[in-house]
């Protein structure tokens, strides 16, 4: 092999490690907002750890995908829905201690028997975290039975002068238009569940968040995500091993 077709070879790989390095890359994000740390840990699927400032959220804890007898107690944990894959009873109890804030949806509480219900609009806050409940459904015809309206819970999390949006298992619904501001977005992608990768485009538009996740996208081709992204501006798509 020549000198010239060396370098070619080793651009050609540079360029496709660019494209794919972000799937794989270590289970962690942090970022630092001022004197506040945010790191991310990410579990799989639906499944998420925040550390902000060193108070602990578990987010769907589902054992399947994590090892819940190695981390964290939880300071809160949310729950979007009832759901198998996002609603797990021993993962829940692995992680809870004697002060830990269970948040989830009447549907997730009468399967659990305890927590903070808090449905479609209502916020409670602890610490200097303020979390709102936001709507979570299906929009297109035939897909309403996996979540219907009113029903699920989608997260906004204020996390000191920052909002994390953790969508849940929705479309992309008209309520997005109400969330402003939005720094991190987790947006899921896979069909007939969830949305279709141009409906995350969509989403994005409307939410126009400065980092967007796609999580809980299955065996969705993320290529397609990727393309369609190239034309959205002031967005940053970061891809994480979310299955």
């Amino acid at each position: 092999m020549n000198r010239i077709t060396f370098s070619i070879v080793v651009l050609l790989f540079l360029f496709i490690f660019s494209q794919t390095t972000l799937i794989g890359t270590p289970k962690m994000d942090k970022f630092t907002f001022g004197e506040d740390n945010l790191n991310i840990h990410f579990i799989g699927h639906g499944t998420l750890m925040l550390d902000f400032n060193g108070t602990i959220i578990h987010i769907d804890p589902v054992k399947q995908f994590g090892d819940y007898d190695s981390k964290p107690k939880a300071d809160i944990i949310l729950i979007t829905h009832a759901h198998g894959d996002h609603l797990d009873i021993d993962a829940i109890s692995k992680i809870t201690k004697n002060d830990t804030k269970l948040i989830l949806n009447q549907d997730a509480f009468s399967k659990v028997n305890k927590g903070i219900v808090l449905t479609n609009g209502k916020s409670f806050k602890i610490k200097n975290i303020n979390i709102k409940a936001v709507p979570a459904y299906n929009t297109t015809e035939g897909r309403d039975k996996y979540h219907p309206k009113g029903r699920d819970n989608g997260y906004v999390l204020t996390l000191g002068n920052k909002q994390i949006y953790i969508a849940g298992d929705t479309e992309d619904i008209p309520e997005m238009k109400n969330l402003k501001n939005i720094e991190i977005a987790f947006l899921p992608m896979n069909q007939p569940f969830t949305m279709t990768p141009e409906q995350v485009v969509n989403a994005v538009k409307i939410i126009k968040p400065k980092i967007l996740y796609p999580y809980h996208f299955g065996d969705t081709d993320l290529s397609k995500l990727q393309k369609l992204m190239e034309n959205i501006k002031n967005v940053e798509l970061r891809l994480r091993d979310l299955k």
